[in-house]
């Protein structure tokens, strides 16, 4: 896990960050990083929520962390269902990053009550091109950065620690399992069919630019959630809160000040 300026917490089997006022008035908002992310990858958006009296919970998604027969997308799910459970949160706002959007879809199937609103990005449950797949190249450093390039759309942010971080996953026989198993299971857990019935209100955000889950799939997300609304972020990949992050942070603003606004939001507080 990258440096963080927050502090750490640890509960049981949990890891997280917990920044911000412990206010009723709003649900606690919950940040998912995907996949090949960490904490690190939520730091502007977490200090910019904060900043604004909003409580932010950010655990580590122990994608590596499970057992083998529990490495998949609905374990995940269960695992935040215990982590909300231990933190005694009973309604949140969910807020995911591709693998992070999976996970809070399938959390908001199974706990619709316990979800006041969600915020998706780049989210996995539709269509989803994998940078990581069996037949990668696992010593191949080259090939590595060329996959690694794909999550952003300028490729400065596939920075030489990155490329080297994803080196060590995929030339670790345990970890490289464990990717491959939750890129599987993403691609089982399609959740288009469901989609209908998560009317909480939805937030999406997406690069213009991605091609892991291409604009298209925001799209799709849009039309078929009853409560959705879809913003573009342009020259912006798979990773809009860490290639655009005042831009994602401030449609994230003003749509969770619009929410607060609206009458049937009152019943959050």
């Amino acid at each position: 896990m990258h440096d963080t300026p927050f502090v750490v917490h640890h509960a049981d089997d949990f890891t997280y960050l917990d920044e911000g006022p412990c206010d009723a008035s709003h649900p606690p908002i919950v940040l998912l990083h995907g996949l090949l992310g960490d904490l690190s990858n939520w730091t502007d958006t977490i200090r910019c929520l904060a900043n604004a009296k909003y409580r932010v919970i950010a655990p580590v998604i122990p994608v590596y962390g499970l057992s083998l027969s529990q490495t998949s997308v609905p374990g995940l799910a269960d695992y935040l269902d215990g982590f909300l459970q231990r933190l005694s949160i009973d309604e949140s706002i969910l807020v995911g990053n591709s693998l992070g959007g999976h996970v809070a879809l399938l959390y908001a199937l199974d706990h619709p009550d316990r979800v006041a609103a969600m915020v998706l990005s780049g989210s996995s449950g539709i269509y989803e091109a994998h940078i990581g797949t069996s037949t990668m190249r696992r010593h191949d450093r080259e090939f590595i950065r060329e996959r690694t390039e794909l999550t952003f759309h300028d490729p400065v942010h596939a920075t030489d620690e990155l490329v080297d971080e994803m080196l060590d996953v995929v030339s670790d026989r345990p970890r490289a399992l464990r990717l491959i198993k939750i890129a599987r299971s993403a691609d089982k857990e399609i959740v288009h069919d469901e989609l209908s019935q998560l009317d909480m209100p939805t937030l999406l955000v997406w690069g213009n630019n991605d091609v892991i889950t291409p604009p298209d799939v925001g799209e799709e997300f849009r039309d078929e959630m009853p409560n959705a609304e879809l913003h573009f972020i342009d020259k912006c990949g798979h990773a809009p809160m860490i290639e655009h992050p005042q831009e994602f942070n401030e449609i994230m603003l003003g749509w969770l000040k619009r929410l607060a606004e609206a009458p049937s939001m009152a019943s959050m507080s």
